[in-house]
């Protein structure tokens, strides 16, 4: 395995090369996130937006020689195969290994979210591929800022306030104490014009819209938000940790899942947390909604029983969960 290390020079000095200063703060922010000695190559996710190729141009400028990009083709609208060639051009002039996923038909439905599994699936397929440890993201404070403000508009708990995750497994997202102005800048000085994704503008999409009432909040200071996103992220490990032990002391697989929630006084928000992993421990997919969820819970402190998704819960001294029967198709006698 490499060593990764920060650049001591750039590979190909350029008139528009970085400040030290910003190409020492990124390294740093690198260094949180992963440590100073983490093994493995970088690969940068690339959209041909200001956001990601800042972020390339930070990634190359302080870790040289470590670094590939990948550009994932969605096919969702006219151009999107020359945007991608456009990344390719970019990282060829700097020296940048880039390749090109091109992803099949997504389904129907909530197309940004399918667009987002698939799209880091075939990161996850093209890391692999080429031994890359680990793989950045250029999602900033201003995504940040969004992502809580939809959450917590929501209802959202610890857990959906912490926002988007600075490290996720092996994808790590440095940029997330930057600002998009600061990010967008960096790429104008290198003499680079980005593209602009017209759906960032379209008010079809939830995200588009508070982005532009946020345009004139400055008062709603994205990088103390980013702050604050870090704590409730701290917070949310910390009550993981404390489910991990009470899971061991007091769930088990008998007969389906037995949740022995009675034997002593736990927190209702680590009830939730518990109620939740004997769900998925029965359904995987299963992911409910926070008011779903709390039904669910008073009917078990009641006694009752519930179906929630693929699973069938019964309260009572101990709780049980069990898969729910196949549902009879349409029509069916």
């Amino acid at each position: 395995m490499l060593i990764l290390r920060r650049a001591r020079k750039r590979a190909v000095p350029t008139q528009n090369a970085l400040p030290d200063a910003l190409v020492r703060r990124f390294a740093d922010d690198v260094d949180r996130l992963i440590g100073t000695n983490a093994t493995g190559r970088i690969g940068v996710a690339v959209s041909g937006g200001p956001d990601s190729l800042a972020l390339l141009l930070l990634a190359n400028a302080a870790f040289a020689g470590w670094v590939e990009a990948a550009t994932v083709d969605h096919r969702l609208r006219v151009g999107s195969a020359a945007e991608a060639s456009f990344v390719a051009d970019i990282c060829a002039a700097r020296g940048i290994a880039h390749a090109i996923l091109t992803l099949d038909s997504l389904p129907d439905g909530n197309v940004p979210a399918a667009a987002r599994v698939a799209r880091f699936a075939a990161l996850a397929t093209w890391a692999d591929a080429r031994a890359i440890d680990w793989i950045m993201t250029g999602h900033h404070a201003d995504d940040q800022r969004e992502t809580m403000i939809m959450r917590l508009n929501r209802g959202a708990g610890v857990a959906g306030l912490a926002g988007v995750r600075a490290k996720r497994g092996r994808i790590v997202r440095p940029l997330l104490h930057w600002r998009h102005k600061e990010l967008a800048m960096i790429v104008v000085n290198a003499g680079i014009v980005a593209i602009d994704d017209p759906t960032n503008h379209d008010d079809s999409y939830d995200r588009a819209r508070l982005r532009k009432k946020l345009d004139d909040a400055d008062w709603l200071d994205p990088q103390a938000m980013s702050l604050s996103a870090d704590a409730l992220s701290e917070a949310d490990g910390a009550l993981e940790w404390s489910v991990d032990r009470l899971e061991a002391a007091h769930v088990r697989q008998e007969g389906g899942v037995i949740f022995a929630h009675g034997s002593e006084a736990i927190p209702a928000e680590l009830v939730r947390r518990l109620v939740l992993r004997c769900l998925r421990r029965i359904d995987p997919a299963c992911k409910p909604r926070g008011l779903a969820l709390g039904r669910l819970i008073a009917t078990l402190e009641g006694g009752g029983t519930a179906t929630l998704g693929n699973v069938i819960a019964r309260g009572g001294d101990d709780w049980h969960f069990i898969p729910a029967p196949p549902r009879r198709p349409t029509g069916s006698q």
